[in-house]
């Protein structure tokens, strides 16, 4: 019976590492190579003309023409602006997903490139023109290997994500429910040294919640001032005194995502920026929490309330409340190894970073797709600081790697056609 079992497992690594796979994943390679100008052509186009969430009409048609003239059978106008190319394999199979979303910030950052936006007071901030290159790269790449896929492979261009409304929107549409998708994939790019893959099961940011504090209005805005900052000291935990909120860190070779021991887990904190406001004969304190346990999150409040209670300001108080409480991005455990495994055997251990803790601030409305399909969001690598660029999301400074945008094609491209090839 070990016999049988171990020459079982010999097969699959002996399939998964073939010289006909190896010659497909060369081919995604050499196809990713020829596209790659046109991807950098695409993705600076979004950029110079980027679109606010609820307003990605122009993108949206480009889109939906790039992947007609790929042949894909495409869908428009979901849940406002949404795309959706589909690209049927020649066998039955799985039906898989491939997300990308398309809006922009409403941000007037000084932009050192030839290609900055030429829309007032609207850039591509957070990378999501970079996203959508990708996106068109991959659908153009599996569109040459029909004969290959077994099933399914949907694209998915989304709309509203910085609203954290579009994902939400398009799993309530029509189309949803006449569709099946058993698994979806996306990325981000971020500050991680370009084309490094990151990647943990379950939760991958931290659970945010917005607070908010009443007190009567015998309780002035300096003592409401002094009162946070005992709350936020009192409900503080953090790992060895290091500050979790000091986003820079996340990407720091010693402390941050990829160290077992990062700063970056196990911690609660209350946000150094807040408002006061004097509201209906009360005076109201609004702030972002940030938890990494969710069994911690109903502590929460009352733990605020005990703390206060222990103040000169007992008698003033009159309730807490979540004011704000969107999900946070949960990775399908058995996906995302099976994601590790494929990529490390085709691109090497080196391609990937594991993620060992949690980013606060920063999510995803993914997490509504994951909320009715298995899936795997990836943190992806767009910095090049022998270059000059950080790309550090939502900071004045962002740039993003081009170069990323091949590797990127090429990785998730062979990903995808491995999980319509494998059972």
């Amino acid at each position: 019976m070990k016999l049988k079992l171990l020459a079982f497992l010999l097969g699959i690594l002996s399939a998964c590492t073939s010289p006909d796979k190896n010659k497909v994943h060369e081919n995604i390679e050499k196809q990713t190579n020829n596209s790659f100008n046109s991807l950098v052509e695409i993705r600076r186009d979004f950029h110079e003309f980027p679109e606010l969430a609820g307003n990605e009409k122009r993108t949206s048609k480009i889109i939906a023409e790039h992947l007609l003239k790929l042949g894909l059978e495409v869908k428009t106008d979901i849940a406002g602006y949404g795309v959706i190319g589909i690209l049927k394999g020649k066998k039955e199979g799985k039906h898989i997903a491939w997300r990308a979303d398309m809006d922009a910030l409403p941000n007037n950052f000084p932009e050192e490139v030839s290609y900055k936006s030429k829309n007032e007071n609207i850039q591509h901030g957070c990378g999501h023109d970079v996203h959508m290159a990708i996106g068109l790269g991959i659908a153009e790449v599996l569109s040459k290997h029909k004969e290959s896929i077994n099933g399914t492979v949907y694209f998915i261009f989304q709309p509203e994500e910085e609203t954290f409304v579009g994902a939400k929107n398009m799993v309530n549409s029509s189309l949803f429910s006449e569709i099946t998708i058993d698994e979806i994939y996306a990325l981000h790019i971020t500050a991680l040294p370009v084309g490094k893959i990151m990647v943990k099961p379950n939760e991958l940011y931290a659970y945010q919640k917005g607070i908010q504090i009443k007190f009567n209005t015998n309780i002035s805005k300096e003592d409401a001032r002094l009162l946070y900052d005992q709350i936020r000291r009192g409900i503080l935990r953090q790992k060895d005194g290091v500050n979790p909120w000091n986003i820079s860190k996340a990407f720091d070779s010693e402390i941050g995502l990829s160290n077992p021991n990062t700063i970056f887990e196990n911690y609660r904190f209350l946000e150094e920026n807040f408002i006061i406001e004097e509201l209906n004969y009360q005076t109201v304190i609004k702030a972002y929490a940030y938890e990494t346990d969710k069994s911690n999150l109903p502590n929460m409040l009352p733990d605020i309330e005990q703390i206060i209670r222990k103040t000169d300001y007992k008698d003033n108080f009159i309730s807490t409340s979540f004011i704000q409480e969107n999900p946070t991005v949960m990775n399908d455990e058995y996906l995302t190894k099976n994601a590790i495994t494929t990529l490390t055997k085709i691109f090497g251990r080196e391609s990937l970073m594991m993620n060992y803790g949690q980013i606060p601030y920063f999510n995803d409305d993914f997490i509504y797709f994951q909320q009715r399909i298995p899936g795997v969001y990836f943190l992806f690598g767009g910095s090049n600081h022998e270059k000059g660029i950080d790309a550090m999301n939502h900071s004045p400074n962002f740039k993003v790697d081009e170069e990323s945008i091949r590797i990127g094609v090429k990785s998730f491209a062979s990903l995808i056609l491995e999980r319509t090839i494998n059972k």
